[in-house]
């Protein structure tokens, strides 16, 4: 491959209003654009990184400067993977690789990865932890969701009053819900009654990474998704028995490259995939939309908590989202 010109940017994508999450409340989102190019052709790719592992921009910058002679040598995407550890410095660059070599080759990326022609995929609308009022009037603002992932906190009977309030207002739409780590064990029990009580179909993370083998053995009627416990392709053997479903993030595995390995190994051990996001704009949704096609459960909703997208940008329409090759991905 030709020597590449590395150009590294960072950006604060500004949130509509703030977004609060188990422990967090978040403003904006921090992010880096890469781009790579080799005198006649261009790749870019976005990343926000991982705020509960400290991957944050500048940690992110400084990954890319160590590794920033190897990058210009104009590196494999699978050789990419031992030149950067998994997370939000090498998404940049592997979802800028990939958009290189897709113009380098006057094809898009959903076909350079030998996948079938992309289609509009069913996405989740999330909302933030708030009063349970407050979250059932968002949820009914939301009329084109067909699916709805509720933020909890932790706070069991909080929580369920925020599902049941917006149970109520939207009877019509799959729920799912996403503890964020924010409880413990001995609150599974009465939680995931309450959850089932409401007819939610996904359960996202309830206890925090480490106690993974809390999950072993139970049985829960509703599945089970590992988010923060599952990282990176490593992770993925070890949630059989404890997660029923694997939410890939491209900031967390450190790319669309990991991203297809894991959903493959996913499928090879019996799980279903999912896939999400750490919040970004478009061009970050883009890499995500191309695996989205091959998984279950969708959550590639970030860019519609922006005071302001990229432009061209991805459409939601009747709670799709379509991401055409004019927004990532190209030729």
């Amino acid at each position: 491959m030709a020597h590449l010109n590395i150009s590294v940017a960072t950006d604060k994508l500004r949130l509509a209003k703030p977004f609060r999450i188990s422990g967090y409340v978040f403003e904006a989102f921090d992010v880096i654009v890469v781009t790579l190019d080799d005198g006649r052709h261009r790749g870019r790719g976005e990343a926000g990184g991982v705020y509960y592992l400290g991957d944050d921009v500048p940690h992110m910058l400084a990954a890319l400067d160590g590794a920033s002679a190897a990058i210009a040598a104009g590196p494999t995407r699978e050789q990419l993977r031992s030149i950067l550890p998994p997370g939000g410095a090498r998404n940049a660059v592997d979802c800028a690789l990939w958009e290189l070599e897709a113009a380098r080759a006057g094809v898009p990326v959903w076909q350079l990865a030998g996948k079938a022609a992309p289609k509009p995929l069913r996405t989740t609308f999330t909302l933030g932890a708030d009063e349970p009022e407050t979250m059932a009037q968002t949820a009914r603002s939301h009329t084109q969701a067909r699916s709805i992932k509720i933020k909890l906190t932790g706070d069991l009977d909080l929580d369920l009053a925020r599902v049941a309030a917006v149970r109520a207002v939207r009877p019509d739409a799959w729920l799912g819900v996403d503890g964020n780590q924010g409880f413990v064990a001995g609150q599974l029990d009465a939680l995931i009654a309450g959850l089932l009580a409401q007819d939610v179909g996904l359960l996202e993370q309830p206890l925090a990474r480490g106690r993974e083998a809390d999950l072993q053995g139970l049985r829960s009627p509703i599945p089970l998704a590992g988010d923060e416990s599952i990282l990176s392709l490593g992770d993925v053997a070890a949630s059989v028995g404890r997660y029923d479903v694997v939410n890939i993030k491209l900031d967390k595995c450190g790319g669309l490259t990991e991203g297809l390995l894991m959903a493959r190994e996913a499928r090879r051990l019996g799980l279903g995939v999912m896939v999400g996001n750490m919040g970004g704009s478009s061009l970050g949704m883009g890499p995500g939309f191309v695996l989205g096609q091959e998984c279950d459960i969708v959550d590639l909703d970030g860019p519609i908590f922006l005071a302001n997208d990229r432009q061209p940008g991805v459409e939601y329409v009747d709670g799709k989202i379509w991401a055409g090759p004019e927004v990532w991905g190209g030729a």
